[in-house]
C-alpha cells in the first residue's frame, strides 16, 4: 500500500508550524506520490481535539503519523499555564509575607497542574492518534518530534506507545529512509520497546540536506488551516534561512540539537520562499535560526540575501531575527533598515565581558555597541530586547554594577524607551555545559528528572543559587510590586538604586585569567 503520511503538531501557541511544513515539502519532493496531510491543532478549540483528530485519521487513514511536539518546559519570565511561572517561584521561594509566599504557592500549583495537565493530554493525543491509526492500517509507524523531544527524548521515550519512533533533531533524512523501509540503525532516533537511545544520541551530527525553496502551492493544498496564520495582518510567518550554530553558550540546546556546523540555505531559495508568502498577503517575516549571523564568516551570506530581498521588491515588508549584534557593519545596518527590519532580539546575557567570556559566549560588548551606533545611524529606530539572565555563573555586584552600565550606554545610543530589557533566570536544559558543570559541583545528579517540577527540583533548574539567589528574588518582587507590566526596566532601575553603576569601561574590559574554573567544560 501507498505511503499516506499524517503531520499532526500538538497544541502549542499559535506559532506557524514551520517544522512540519518543511517536512512535508521536503518528502513531496523526493517522493511526489507520497499522500500527505498536516493537521494543526493549534487552530483547534481545546474541547475539540480529540474528536478533531479522531476525524482527520477516519478520513485519511494514514500508514504514518508523524507527531511535532514543540513545548515542554515551563520556565520562563512571561505569562503562561495560567499565570506568570518566574513571579509564582520567586514568590514562593523569597518573599517573606506569608500572604504572597501562599499566593506563589497556588500559582505554582495551578501552572504545575497545567504544566502534567498538558503532558498527559498530548501523549494522550499520541496514543490516540497511534490506536486509532492501526485501525485502519495495522502496520501503521509513529514518529513522535520536534523541540520538545529532542531535548527530552529519553524521558519521553518511557510514555510513548511501544513501536514509537523518538525522533531527535531534524526529522528530514529519517522520513525518507521510513518511506524507503530502511534500517534507521544510524539514524538520530530510537525506538520504543526495541531499541534504546545511543549515549549523547543528540550529539550527533546532522544529516547535510540543501533546502530549497518551500513548494507554498503544494502546502496548501494539504494544509486545510494554511489560511489561519494568513488572516491576521500582524502575525510573523517563519522562513529559515540556515541551521546550526557554532557557538558553545554554556546553557544553550540550540548548538547541541542543530549542530555546530552551519548549513547556509542559498539566497534565491530563501527569497524565492518569501515571495510565495509576499503574495499570498504575509508582510512580516520571522527568521528562524538559531541566529541570523551566527559569526563574521557568515555575515557575507546574510548581506547577500537582504540584497537579493531588496533587488525583489518586497519593500514593504518587515522583518525580526535573533542577531548577534557584533557581527555587522555599517553597509549590513544600511540593508537591514532598507529591507524592513522592525525588531531583533540580541541575547548577551550578561554586560559584564568578563562573565560573557566565562559562559563562552564569543561576544565582544564593545563591538555590540559600535554596531548599533551603526544601525542608528542607518536609521533603526524599533524596538530591541535585550535579553539578560543574571547571577549566572560567578555573578557578583560588580558585574551587575557592569551590566548597567552597559545596559544604560544601549539606551543612550538606541533609545530607552527603544531596548526592553528581558530579565530571564536560566532554566537549566538537560544535554548543555551548564547541566554539566551542575553535575561537578553535586547542585544536580546524573539520573535526575529534568521534567520534574516538584519545588525542590524547580529550586535547581530555575538557575538562580545562592549567594546571590535571594538579593535577586527579592529585587525582582519588588519590580512586580511596582511596575508589574514592565517588570525588565523596572529590575535594571531597581538595581541601580540598590548598587550603584560601573564605569563602561570597566564592563567592557575582561583581563585574561589563568585557566580556572568550572566552566572550562569538556565539549
Amino acid at each position: 500500500m501507498e505511503s499516506r503520511i499524517l503531520y499532526v503538531r500538538l497544541p502549542c501557541n499559535p506559532i506557524f508550524p514551520i517544522g512540519v511544513v518543511y517536512l512535508a515539502d521536503h518528502v513531496h519532493k523526493q517522493f511526489p506520490t507520497v499522500q500527505q496531510r498536516i493537521f494543526d491543532l493549534g487552530t483547534v478549540p481545546p474541547l475539540d481535539y480529540a474528536s478533531a483528530l479522531d476525524d482527520c485519521i477516519d478520513e485519511f487513514q494514514p500508514s504514518l503519523i508523524v507527531f511535532s511536539w514543540r513545548d515542554i518546559q515551563i520556565y520562563a519570565p512571561v505569562g503562561g499555564r495560567g499565570g506568570n511561572p518566574l513571579q509564582y517561584t520567586f514568590e514562593f521561594f523569597y518573599s517573606l509575607n506569608p500572604i504572597v509566599k501562599l499566593r506563589g504557592a497556588f500559582g505554582l500549583t495551578r501552572i504545575a497542574t497545567g504544566y502534567y495537565g498538558e503532558l498527559w493530554r498530548n501523549l494522550g493525543l499520541i496514543k490516540r492518534g497511534t490506536k486509532r491509526a492501526k485501525r485502519y492500517q495495522p502496520a501503521a509507524k509513529v514518529v513522535v518530534g520536534g523541540g520538545a523531544v529532542s531535548v527530552f527524548y529519553e524521558q519521553l521515550g518511557k510514555s510513548l506507545p511501544k513501536g514509537s519512533i523518538v525522533s531527535v533533531g531534524e526529522g528530514e533524512a529519517l522520513l525518507e529512509r521510513i518511506v524507503r523501509g530502511e534500517s534507521l540503525a544510524q539514524e538520530r532516533c530510537y525506538i520504543v520497546g526495541e531499541t534504546s537511545p545511543r549515549d549523547r544520541l543528540i550529539h550527533e551530527v546532522p544529516a547535510a540536506i540543501e533546502k530549497t525553496a518551500c513548494n507554498y502551492s503544494y502546502i496548501e493544498t494539504i494544509w486545510a488551516e494554511f489560511d489561519y496564520y494568513l488572516e491576521a495582518e500582524d502575525f510573523y510567518v517563519g522562513v529559515q534561512t540556515k541551521r546550526g550554530c557554532p557557538h558553545n553558550c554554556c546553557y544553550c540546546i540550540y548548538t547541541v540539537i542543530e549542530g555546530k556546523q552551519v548549513r547556509i540555505n542559498p539566497s534565491d531559495e530563501v527569497v524565492a520562499e518569501m515571495r510565495q508568502l509576499y503574495d499570498r498577503g504575509i508582510r512580516n517575516f520571522w527568521f528562524t535560526d538559531a541566529q541570523l549571523i551566527p559569526a563574521r564568516k557568515y555575515m557575507d551570506d546574510v548581506v547577500e540575501l537582504l540584497q537579493k530581498v531588496l533587488d525583489a521588491g518586497m519593500k514593504d515588508i518587515h522583518w525580526a531575527a535573533y542577531i548577534r549584534a557584533d557581527n555587522l557593519t555599517p553597509h549590513l545596518c544600511d540593508l537591514m533598515v532598507k529591507t524592513g527590519m522592525n525588531y531583533f532580539e540580541i541575547g548577551i546575557t550578561s554586560g559584564s565581558q568578563e562573565l560573557v567570556r566565562k559562559m563562552r559566549m564569543g561576544y565582544n560588548l564593545r563591538t555590540v555597541l559600535q554596531n548599533c551606533r551603526d544601525l542608528k545611524t542607518a536609521g533603526f529606530n524599533d524596538l530591541v530586547s535585550v535579553n539578560y539572565s543574571f547571577n549566572v555563573i560567578d555573578e557578583t555586584f560588580d558585574t551587575i554594577r557592569q551590566t548597567i552600565a552597559y545596559h544604560r550606554e544601549l539606551e543612550s545610543i538606541l533609545g530607552a524607551d527603544k531596548v526592553e530589557p528581558a530579565i530571564f533566570f536560566i532554566g537549566l536544559q538537560p544535554h548543555t555545559h551548564l547541566e554539566e558543570y551542575a553535575f561537578k559541583n553535586d547542585i544536580l545528579r546524573p539520573g535526575y528528572d529534568p521534567m520534574n517540577v516538584k519545588p525542590w527540583t524547580v529550586h535547581k533548574l530555575l538557575w538562580n543559587p545562592q549567594p546571590l539567589g535571594s538579593f535577586f528574588g527579592n529585587v525582582c518582587l519588588e519590580a512586580w510590586r511596582r511596575n508589574p507590566n514592565d517588570f525588565g526596566r523596572e529590575v535594571m532601575n531597581i538595581l541601580e538604586e540598590r548598587l550603584g553603576r560601573a564605569d563602561l569601561e570597566e564592563a567592557l574590559s575582561a583581563p585574561i585569567e589563568q585557566k580556572s574554573k568550572e566552566l572550562l567544560l569538556s565539549v
